[in-house]
């Protein structure tokens, strides 16, 4: 049977080593000296919960998969049934082609075409980098239509440092803002509020015991590098999610069911957060012709 996520690509860099994958462009494994930074599945199986999946044009969720473009009302197919609404964007189940495969580094594309709910067609790229004890992922999206629009980029992949069960984890975010998860509504993102004196305060570290989130977190401080920097951490151990300016957001998702290891911690670097085809909060303007790109990375200290 041919596998789900289509052909997997290797790349290699001394002792590091990542998989990405041929149908959604997402990163199946990285791994340094046969230890594993992100969560992993076989590759005759579907990535379980969007697992390593790149997202765009949005990220997150549309309301109702509905939204307006130039006063015209748009209909997205409704990819999250339970809620009814359109999820993490086109190209999470298209075939991407693959543009460059060296030895530490490898690019695919992919067109988004103009369909029901998408008007305006997009070309967009995705490379990942192998530097020492780093993954360097960036990605490209450029407007192939005659109108403007606004996007955005996301990325779903789930973290862990070795065998070290998820609980036993710090999790640090450099976010002052939150959109906390409300369970059982259609979109279901509580109002905009400061982390400070709340659960959601993870600015000094946090283990992830007990934590259950679904949540999105915003107003990230810089790092003097000029990335955002989420950290999970295990005694002297480090993996660092470094973003870009442009991500402005980054989702946290705690399953407790991932791929049979249990708990399990996505960390999502976002350009915008959910619904933002109908807010415009920090869309990607792209005029026609007009190009984007944006970096983000695993760092392994």
């Amino acid at each position: 049977m041919a596998n789900p996520t289509g052909e997997q690509f290797e790349i290699t860099r001394g002792k590091a080593r990542a998989v990405v994958t041929e149908i959604g462009a997402g990163l199946r494994a990285f791994e340094i000296g046969g230890v594993p930074y992100v969560e992993t599945f076989a590759k005759d199986e579907k990535p379980p919960k969007g697992l390593g999946q790149v997202l765009l044009p949005w990220p997150n969720r549309t309301k109702g998969g509905q939204w307006e473009f130039d006063g015209v009302q748009q209909q997205l197919e409704i990819t999250e049934q339970a809620r009814g609404n359109a999820i993490h964007g086109l190209t999470r189940h298209l075939e991407w082609e693959l543009l460059e495969h060296a030895e530490t580094s490898i690019t695919l594309a992919v067109d988004v075409e103009v369909q029901p709910g998408w008007p305006v067609p997009l070309r967009a790229t995705v490379t990942y980098e192998l530097l020492p004890r780093e993954l360097v992922i960036t990605h490209e999206i450029r407007n192939e239509g005659e109108q403007p629009i606004g996007v955005g980029v996301g990325t779903h992949p789930y973290f862990r440092i070795g065998d070290t069960p998820t609980d036993e984890l710090t999790l640090t975010l450099p976010a002052s803002r939150v959109r906390p998860y409300e369970g059982d509504q259609q979109m279901p993102y509580a109002e905009e509020q400061d982390v400070a004196g709340t659960e959601y305060d993870f600015r000094e570290g946090k283990l992830l015991a007990g934590a259950d989130l679904d949540t999105a977190f915003g107003t990230l401080a810089q790092a003097d590098d000029g990335t955002h920097q989420h950290v999970l951490s295990h005694g002297d151990e480090q993996l660092v999610v470094w973003t870009g300016p442009d991500f402005r957001w980054v989702q946290v998702f705690t399953p407790d069911d991932l791929t049979g290891r249990g708990r399990a911690v996505a960390i999502e670097p976002m350009t915008c957060p959910a619904d933002a085809l109908n807010t415009g909060t920090d869309l990607i303007e792209l005029e026609p012709a007009g190009s984007w790109s944006g970096s983000w990375g695993i760092r392994v200290r």
